[in-house]
């Protein structure tokens, strides 16, 4: 992978920081992945319980397929290979189980879209697939930071385990210690679910999680829901 080997350097490290901010503008805040309908149905209710299924979660869904998807658009980006570009775009967009995680996926690539338009850091028009996923386009701004592409993969973990975190901290609930009790037990996992994906072959690729895939189906007609996934 392009860049796999590199150093990353204090602007490009400070570019993935941006990126990763619970403060960029993109709106992830308000989606769960299925969590909310978790907590809901019974299936987590406990610290133990929550670190167990986030890291069911980055073993046998990010690691498969997220991370090794962006480091296959990063590489894709970096050569200017448009084909390559569509292709693991629709492929991402074919692994989302439900309407409501095909949503999240639309609406944050659209929302970071346009973002990276208002910061005049899009790509030429003729590399943009049709439907940009927030991946794809994760992938393009780590890759026009000059981030390298384990630290793309390292960051977009983090946040996704903040972003899973502070849901729990809304909706379990969960104390804030506690989910730094959690961060520090899964910081490890991080880097195993990112060395599992850059060995991973195309044939390997692709989420196992059904219970995450039922729990997201059964939150679109949650009577009670603060998230929209």
């Amino acid at each position: 992978m392009a860049g796999e080997g590199e150093a990353c350097g204090d602007l490009a490290l400070l570019g993935l920081m941006q990126l990763v901010s619970p403060a960029l503008p993109i709106g992830a805040f308000a989606w769960s992945q299925g969590l909310e309908s978790a907590f809901e149905l019974g299936w987590v209710n406990k610290e133990a319980e929550l670190a167990q299924w986030i890291e069911g979660v980055l073993e046998d869904g990010l690691s498969r397929c997220e991370l090794p998807l962006l480091a296959r658009l990063q590489t894709a980006w970096a050569n200017a290979d448009g084909a390559g570009i569509a292709h693991w775009n629709q492929w991402l967009h074919a692994t989302r189980e439900t309407a409501e995680l095909s949503d999240e996926d639309s609406r944050l690539g659209g929302a970071l879209k346009t973002l990276l338009g208002n910061l005049n850091l899009l790509p030429e028009k003729n590399l943009i697939p049709a439907e940009p996923g927030y991946i794809t386009l994760f992938a393009w701004a780590a890759q026009v930071r000059r981030v390298p592409v384990r630290q793309t993969l390292l960051g977009f973990a983090w946040a996704w385990l903040e972003n899973q975190l502070a849901v729990a901290c809304k909706a379990l609930p969960l104390g804030h210690t506690a989910a730094q009790r959690i961060i520090e037990q899964l910081r490890p996992a991080l880097v195993i679910a990112t060395d599992q994906a850059l060995a991973r072959q195309d044939h390997e690729l692709g989420p196992i999680l059904p219970g995450l895939a039922l729990g997201s189906a059964l939150h679109e007609t949650q009577y009670s829901r603060l998230f929209r996934s």
